[in-house]
């Protein structure tokens, strides 16, 4: 099973994603935990190049071939060599992430994601958690882990309120698989309902 985590900036998605990973694991499953944009040797260079550095570093355009490009690698050599092998993976963002950042937030560009992701991608995840926090609170929480990859944090809370609205409505979008939890909880509780739904999703 492929299972994705998504949600704005400072939700709380590596957390749960790492969470998830070691219930499962304690269930008996063998998990690969990775995480987008990177997951691969090659596209963990990618990471660098779109994460770092002036918010108006990249057209949008550029942006969604540079993570299409990294998605590509990260199947080739991580999701599905993991899957193929009877392998649950647990993975930190995907593709909605790419729908959300660069489909909406810079331009009307959905369609030209959709189109790259159907031509080089082609697969979507089996079960994705959507981790809702209010865009304030999730904002002051990215900004405050004072890293390097704050390009996007750089937009501003304009877009962090656009990005949730846009993650609620792909839930509705793609109901079977997406699973809205709300995020403005402590993780142990969030973490426990995350697991309940996954190891009951597996069988």
């Amino acid at each position: 099973m492929f299972i994705t985590f998504e949600g704005i900036d400072g939700s709380g998605k590596s957390t749960q994603a790492r969470m998830l990973a070691e219930a499962l694991r304690g269930a008996g499953h063998d998990v690969v935990l990775t995480r987008e944009p990177g997951g691969s040797p090659g596209a963990e260079e990618i990471r660098r190049l779109v994460l770092e550095g002036d918010p108006d570093r990249w057209s949008a355009e550029t942006e969604i071939l540079l993570f299409t490009a990294a998605r590509r690698d990260h199947m080739e050599r991580v999701i599905e060599p993991a899957l193929a092998a009877g392998k649950v993976v647990v993975s930190d963002r995907f593709a909605d992430s790419t729908r959300m950042y660069q489909g909406l937030s810079r331009g009307d560009l959905r369609g030209l994601v959709d189109q790259l992701h159907r031509l080089m991608i082609g697969r979507e995840p089996d079960l994705t958690f959507i981790i809702d926090m209010d865009p304030e609170t999730g904002l002051a929480r990215a900004k405050g882990r004072m890293g390097r990859e704050e390009r996007f944090e750089d937009f501003g809370a304009d877009l962090q309120h656009r990005m949730r609205a846009g993650f609620l409505a792909l839930a509705d979008e793609f109901p079977a698989r997406c699973r809205v939890i709300d995020g403005n909880r402590p993780p142990d509780e969030v973490g426990r309902e995350v697991a309940a739904l996954a190891l009951a999703s597996l069988g």
